[in-house]
């Protein structure tokens, strides 16, 4: 067996380990990165660090530090509030406001399960309050993170981004995050249309919760969360516990071959189901209400899209320097939030690139590219790497598996008979949207923070709606990206 061959099929085993035993798969990487390094292409350790992500490394830890402080302090609650409130009681628009909070919060920096964590056990409450169907609201909460998910300050927009610079692809960082943003908001439209968004429309305005129907202030549960806090546990599918928790606790369901946690799923473990903040501290009637602390957080993420944007500078330095200047000033929210960084997003990428590193040392890359391309129709082979990007990441990292299937196809993209820009967007995508499967870790999310809900039927929806998602998915986005050679 040739050595590239060992390699791939290591690679294998270690998606298979992380999908099925919730290991981290960045550490499995490490570890093969250490194995076939040494045994196989026979390479040092400074051969086996070459592939490393520092730069992305800085990133991860940089913004999603800052993001936990904003989370620690209630800037993030605050948000929500804001957010809802908007609506002003018009219950149709309540799903699209979800759709584009966590679309703001991933694209400013959250960390995808984060900002489904944050906003789904609201979001899923309101759909219970008001008679929303609870598929609707909580596909439009993962569809929402996804649509954000690739903005050039992003962390899958970092991490992509840094994958085609490193690899000499011509890319656009803007044309990525169209890509995404326009395919979840088409499909969000979809959803909207055939689970009932037309009777939400049908049914006019209701008082918002938390104010009378004069739209006064009302009692203190004014952010739409069950009274103690805490979604309802129940049973899930085939005997398996799935403890929901609103706000803080263990998130679980059912995987293929038993258990699979939330935050483990594909050996991702984000960070925990955000805590919420004192309300004695920052809240009255129940409404959250800006603190200097929360104001200066909201400074400092404008601060950073326009310093990024602006002024291309690094995402990751600008936001720790940034995190840095607000735990200075409100030390008690920093640690806590030092806690809260991403560290086991960080350890992923971290280990997959760097066993992607070693591949590229001894030759893997080129030797699979070839082999793809060797198929002999390129918008076959294309297609072909869509599909397994989408069923992969359905069970597994979406970001572990752009890490792995951008490198790999290189060589095949080096031919020049597939445009780079539309390829690497359509792995994007096919990569991403399937994250409403109820075995990774946003549908976990979703499935446990729902309270008041037949958990069975409700894992059985979305374990339908993610098979659909699979199957139609990497062909249109083929088709529309990849067909046409865009790149």
């Amino acid at each position: 067996m040739s050595p590239e061959l060992v390699s791939i099929l290591v690679l294998v085993v270690v998606f298979v380990i992380a999908t099925t035993r919730s290991v981290n798969m960045g550490a499995l990487a490490f570890a093969a990165a250490f194995g076939v390094g040494t045994l196989v292409a026979d390479l040092d350790a400074d051969g086996i660090f070459a592939g490393f992500p520092g730069d992305l490394f800085v990133v991860l830890v940089g913004v999603t530090y800052l993001f936990a402080i904003a989370r620690a302090n209630g800037t993030t609650d605050w948000l929500v509030h804001a957010a809802v409130r908007l609506v002003r009681g018009r219950v149709a628009l309540i799903p699209w406001v979800m759709f584009a909070l966590t679309g703001a919060l991933t694209a400013i920096g959250a960390v995808s399960p984060a900002a489904v964590a944050i906003v789904a056990p609201i979001a899923l409450s309101f759909a219970t309050r008001y008679s929303i169907s609870p598929l609707l609201m909580g596909t439009m909460v993962v569809h929402g993170a996804q649509a954000g998910g690739f903005s050039p300050i992003s962390i899958y927009g970092s991490i992509v981004n840094g994958i085609v610079e490193r690899e000499h692809l011509p890319g656009s960082e803007v044309g990525l995050f169209l890509a995404s943003l326009i395919a979840n908001l088409l499909i969000a439209a979809v959803l909207f249309t055939v689970l009932g968004g037309r009777k939400l429309w049908a049914r006019g305005t209701v008082p918002v919760h938390g104010e009378d129907s004069a739209g006064r202030d009302g009692d203190a549960e004014g952010d739409g969360t069950p009274s103690n806090g805490t979604a309802n546990a129940g049973t899930g599918p085939a005997g398996t516990d799935t403890e929901g928790a609103g706000t803080t606790g263990t998130t679980r369901a059912a995987g293929t071959t038993g258990t699979t946690r939330a935050a483990g799923a594909a050996g991702t473990a984000p960070t925990a189901v955000a805590t919420r903040p004192d309300r004695d501290a920052g809240s009255v009637g129940g409404a959250t209400r800006l603190t200097p602390a929360r104001t200066a957080t909201l400074v400092a993420l404008v601060a950073l899209v326009v310093a990024v944007l602006g002024f291309d500078l690094d995402a990751g330095l600008t936001a720790v320097s940034l995190a840095v200047v607000l735990s200075t000033a409100w030390p008690d929210d920093s640690r806590r939030a030092v806690g809260e960084i991403a560290w086991s997003t960080v350890l992923l990428i971290c280990g997959v690139l760097t066993y992607v590193g070693v591949l590229e040392e001894m030759g893997t890359i080129t030797w699979a590219g070839e082999g793809v391309g060797g198929i002999g129709v390129p918008l076959l082979a294309a297609l072909l790497l869509c599909y397994i990007g989408a069923v992969v990441s359905a069970f597994a990292s979406s970001v572990g598996i752009m890490g792995a299937l951008i490198p790999l196809a290189v060589p095949f993209l080096a031919q020049g008979e597939i445009g780079a820009a539309g390829m690497v967007a359509a792995l994007a995508v096919s990569a991403t949207v399937v994250d409403v499967s109820p075995f990774s870790t946003n549908g976990a999310l979703v499935l446990a923070a729902a309270p008041d809900v037949d958990r069975e039927r409700f894992f059985r929806q979305l374990m339908v709606y993610g098979g659909i998602v699979v199957a139609a998915v990497p062909a249109l986005a083929w088709l529309v990206l990849v067909v046409p050679g865009f790149g």
